[in-house]
């Protein structure tokens, strides 16, 4: 192991990973917690125990814990280092490095989450080397990043590259948490929305496997559906490819907009692979302009799930001077 490691944190709308990660990228120990809370002082409460747990493992195999990154699904304003406002977490105007920086007596570095994402995927990953990319993380939300000519954009007040609350459909269904907008891209293909849609179709269809699930009183949920599909359940593949035709809604924006070299999708809903990302490049191939959909890419995560984590790492790497 290398002697000096940083804690990525990656914090998600229900759930937390975090990692110890060295320069070299390598993950020595992960951690992983849910999110939700009923307050701010709760959210920080599990990042603090997640963030304990990895620092005593590491020190206790004699290494050592330089910084903390973390990425928050929040809008961030970065001159003040503040934490704004978030859609799926309880949290509004929370110096949160501040506060976690004096709880662990460590440098602590703080990003949007999909923009610590981003970073990693550009950096090391499926969009390393291109000048102009674009990433979506789905998951409870839809989080998003942007490379513009050869450099992450965060917008004037460090709270840009909002993709999932584009709106795709103007009457489209109330988003979700604080978003007070109708018709987001995240109301209409995050892991949320591919809940939604699977539990209508395990209601409409009892002899699916969905519904045969339903029935048996399991949680239908965006892992449950997934594996259902790859198993060949008509009904949790057509979730999917629901669910991938709204993300290429989104992508063939992105695509007319930005004319970027690649479309990265990463978070959880990414697990289902080709029954997402079929349907959504079919859509872009019919709703977008030449020449930005025959140029573009449209990808899976290198790095899965594990993008923020990284991601967040490399932000903690890149404050302390160590870039990975």
């Amino acid at each position: 192991m290398s002697s000096g490691c940083v804690i990525g944190v990656d914090l998600g709308g229900t759930k937390l990973l975090a990692g110890a990660v060295d320069p070299a990228l390598n993950v020595h120990h992960r951690a992983t917690r849910p999110a939700r809370g009923d307050d701010q002082a709760e959210v920080l409460d599990t990042v603090v125990a997640a963030v304990c747990e990895i620092r005593d493992a590491i020190e206790g195999a004699s290494g050592t814990v330089e910084a903390i990154g973390i990425g928050i699904p929040c809008l961030i304003d970065a001159e003040r280092g503040v934490a704004v406002m978030a859609v799926n977490l309880p949290i509004a105007d929370v110096p949160f490095g501040d506060l976690l920086a004096e709880r662990i007596g460590l440098p602590v570095f703080v990003d949007n989450d999909a923009n610590a994402a981003m970073l990693a995927e550009w950096r090391f990953g499926a969009a390393f080397g291109v000048r102009d990319a674009a990433l979506l993380t789905l998951g409870t939300g839809i989080g998003g990043g942007l490379v513009i000519g050869g450099a992450l954009q965060r917008g004037s007040q460090g709270a840009g590259a909002e993709i999932g609350h584009m709106v795709v459909q103007a009457d489209g269904p109330r988003c979700q948490g604080n978003c007070p907008n109708r018709g987001c891209l995240e109301a209409m293909c995050s892991g949320t929305a591919l809940v939604r849609e699977a539990r209508r179709l395990a209601q409409e269809r009892p002899d699916s496997g969905l519904g045969r699930a339903l029935a048996d009183g399991r949680e239908i949920s965006g892992p449950l559906v997934t594996e259902l599909a790859h198993s060949g359940d008509a009904a949790a593949i057509e979730a999917l490819a629901h669910i991938g035709g709204w993300l290429g809604v989104g992508i063939a924006n992105l695509v007319n907009i930005l004319n970027p070299d690649i479309v990265v999708i990463g978070g959880g809903v990414i697990a289902a692979g080709e029954l997402l990302l079929e349907p959504a490049r079919a859509v872009v191939a019919e709703r977008a302009l030449s020449p930005s959909k025959e140029h573009v890419q449209i990808v899976p995560a290198r790095f899965g799930a594990e993008s923020g984590m990284l991601g967040a790492a490399a932000l903690a790497l890149d404050g302390i001077g160590t870039p990975a």
